[in-house]
Parts: C-alpha cells; sequence; structure tokens
C-alpha cells in the first residue's frame, strides 16, 4: 500500500494579496488583479495582474517572491527550513531567465540554490520546468519522493514573473487576448498574463500524526502525461489531459463518479478550452460531472506558479463547501459537459477533487486531493 500524502502548510503570494483567507475571500469576491502595465511594445493587451511591493529586476523579484512565499508556507505548517529531511521541490517556467542577462549566463537552477540557501534548507534542492504545468509536477515529484522515502517533508511549488519577453511571446503566439480572460465562454479569445508564487508542504501521514500537525488536505492521487502534440498547443483530442486525469485517479483508487469538483485549466483559449472539455466529457462521461471554477480569470495565467495556485484552491474550495465564480465568464459554451461556477459563488459538498493543469509542450497534470469536513 502506498504511505498516505498530507498537506499541512500553504502559502501563495498572488495578484489580489496574500494570506489564505484574504485572498479566498476576493476571489469569492469575484475580484481580478488584472491592472494597466504600460510596455514600450506594441502587444495584444498592455493589462495584466502583477505583484505589488516586490524588487523590479527580474532576478531579484523572482528569488523574493519565492523564499517570501516559501517562509510563510513553512510558518504555516509550523516547521524550520532546515529539518534534516526536509526537501524543496521548486518550478518555474523561464522565471529571469530571459530577461536577466546574468540568468542566462548561470546553471538554470541557481535561482532555486539561492533561494533554499536563504531558508538554511540542508539539501539542495529539486528543480524543474514544465512550462505551464511545473507548480503542479513540483508537487507530483514532490510527493513520490515522500512515498519513496526520500524525504518527511517537501515543501513543493512554483513561482513565476511577468517579464517584457513573456508579454512580447504570448502576444506574437495571439495566445493572448485582445479583450479579456473568459474561460469556457463562447467569446473565449485567448490568455492573460499574471506572475505569482505558491507552495504547498507535504508530509508522510506518519511524519505529520508524529508531530500532531494539522493536515489541510490529502494528496490523494498524482497523474502526468505528455501528448506530444505541439509546442504550443494541445492535442486537440486531449488524449495527454485525459491519460493525466486517470492516471490519478488510478493513484488515489477512485472512480470519476467520486470526483465532485474540478479546478480546471481554464486558460481561455479557444483550443485549451476545447481540449479540456473533451478531457472532462471522455473521463466523466455524459452524465451530469463534477463541478468546474478556475481562477486564471482573477490571477492571470502564472504560468510556472500557476499548477501550486490551483491546488491551494482546489484545497480551499473542498474545505469551504465553496467556490468563486469563474471572472469573465458570462455566456457559457453550451457544449462545455460539466456545470460550471457562473456569476456568483457556487456550493457544492463535494469531499474529493482534481486540480487539472495543460502545459505548453503537452505536459499535463493531475492531483486529486480529498479534505475532511
Amino acid at each position: 500500500m502506498v504511505a498516505p500524502v498530507v498537506v499541512t502548510g500553504a502559502a501563495w503570494t498572488t495578484p489580489l494579496g496574500s494570506g489564505l483567507d484574504a485572498v479566498w475571500r476576493r476571489l469569492l469576491a469575484g475580484e481580478h488583479g488584472f491592472v494597466e502595465v504600460p510596455s514600450p511594445h506594441r502587444l495584444r493587451n498592455t493589462q495584466a495582474a502583477v505583484v505589488a511591493g516586490h524588487s523590479s529586476g527580474p532576478a531579484e523579484r523572482l528569488r523574493g517572491l519565492a523564499v517570501a512565499t516559501l517562509r510563510e508556507a513553512l510558518e504555516h505548517a509550523s516547521l524550520p527550513g532546515d529539518g534534516a529531511r526536509t526537501l524543496f521541490v521548486l518550478g518555474t517556467s523561464l522565471g529571469a531567465y530571459l530577461d536577466d542577462e546574468g540568468e542566462r549566463t548561470a546553471p538554470l537552477h541557481q535561482w532555486a540554490d539561492a533561494v533554499v540557501g536563504a531558508l538554511g534548507a540542508k539539501a539542495p534542492p529539486v528543480v524543474l520546468s514544465t512550462a505551464c504545468s511545473s507548480g503542479a509536477d513540483a508537487l507530483v515529484v514532490g510527493a513520490e519522493c515522500i512515498r519513496a522515502g526520500l524525504a518527511d517533508v517537501c515543501v513543493c511549488g512554483g513561482v513565476d514573473i511577468l517579464t517584457p519577453s513573456k508579454r512580447l511571446a504570448h502576444s506574437a503566439l495571439s495566445t493572448l487576448s485582445p479583450s479579456r480572460a473568459r474561460a469556457y465562454d463562447t467569446r473565449h479569445d485567448g490568455m492573460m498574463l499574471g506572475e505569482g508564487a505558491a507552495f504547498l508542504v507535504l508530509e508522510s501521514a506518519a511524519h505529520a500524526e508524529q508531530r500532531s500537525a494539522r493536515i489541510l488536505a490529502r494528496l490523494r492521487g498524482v497523474g502526468s502525461a505528455n501528448d506530444a502534440a505541439s509546442m504550443t498547443s494541445p492535442d486537440p483530442a486531449a488524449a495527454g489531459a485525459r491519460l493525466a486525469m486517470e492516471r490519478s485517479l488510478v493513484d488515489a483508487g477512485l472512480a470519476a463518479s467520486e470526483i465532485g469538483l474540478v479546478n480546471g485549466h481554464g486558460s481561455a483559449t479557444p483550443v485549451n478550452d476545447r481540449a479540456e472539455a473533451a478531457a472532462f466529457r471522455s473521463v466523466f462521461g455524459s452524465e451530469r460531472g463534477p463541478l468546474v471554477f478556475a481562477t486564471k480569470g482573477a490571477f492571470g495565467h502564472t504560468l510556472g506558479a500557476t499548477g501550486a495556485m490551483e491546488a491551494i484552491a482546489t484545497i480551499l474550495g473542498l474545505r469551504e463547501g465553496i467556490v468563486p465564480p469563474i471572472v469573465g465568464l458570462e455566456q457559457p459554451d453550451p457544449e462545455f459537459p460539466c456545470p460550471l461556477s457562473v456569476g456568483a459563488p457556487t456550493r457544492h459538498a463535494a469531499r474529493k477533487g482534481l486540480s487539472v493543469t495543460l502545459g505548453f509542450g503537452g505536459f499535463d497534470t493531475s492531483l486529486v486531493f480529498e479534505v475532511a469536513r
């Protein structure tokens, strides 16, 4: 039997602020963090969701966001950062790499070494970059490290920052919306960029019990796949997304019918929305599926951080029995196979949920959480 993995701490730094409860209240109120961000370049959209109060230099900003959020996550779990069997698993998409000369000539893991060094970590971090799935894949790696007995505690998640290169790239790719993010809406025309950091503290259930830790949720199952269809576009048949979800359910020992809540990727690009709909239809069938909500309309697409931010939102949604409305969704796609949280917060009775992430390069990740209420 696979050793249980539990979540004992979490923290995020978002365009709506930090603090789990404070940000959750703003999400439930339907708020978003988009502001005008001037650019010397011609972009499809000059609005973005930014985090206030951190250094403006790309490398310093990335590290500052990571260190501050990691410290808060450790404090939430009542753990130090220098535990002998504590491992940090940190993800980012491109971080500061494209916009900081020093980062381009340094080892790709240098930013993470500096971050965990500031926390007094005993072991070097595990560093990964799987595009938009980075934050979610960090949780997959952390869970497997605990199951394999390599660590008692894994602090996992992602961080990413808004930079000129990312804004230009998504504008050139036409993935950036010229209007606003409208996930699962008939008028969806692209994503909106954001930035932030989110980290979760994973522990073996035995270690958490030994120290009488408060358990936020159980990470029941993890699954990942790569559809390898394109550098940027998902497989229209959503084979990778379907496989990732199915693998996470098998790992959790659950049937699809036992899932009552899904935090969808919800990037609001037409191709991603269609791929998600196809995956949900395949996994959950033609009957009424689980309630789906999404947070990119509020936070923006935070790239390497998004999977971890959405994992936290999934846990909060399960614990509170209510999820926020999908910001920007006003005219739901009638072909979407699951009920959506539209217009106002939606109450539910689910205790088991999925957090689904679809990344560039075909990276697909699914996480299964369960809470006790």
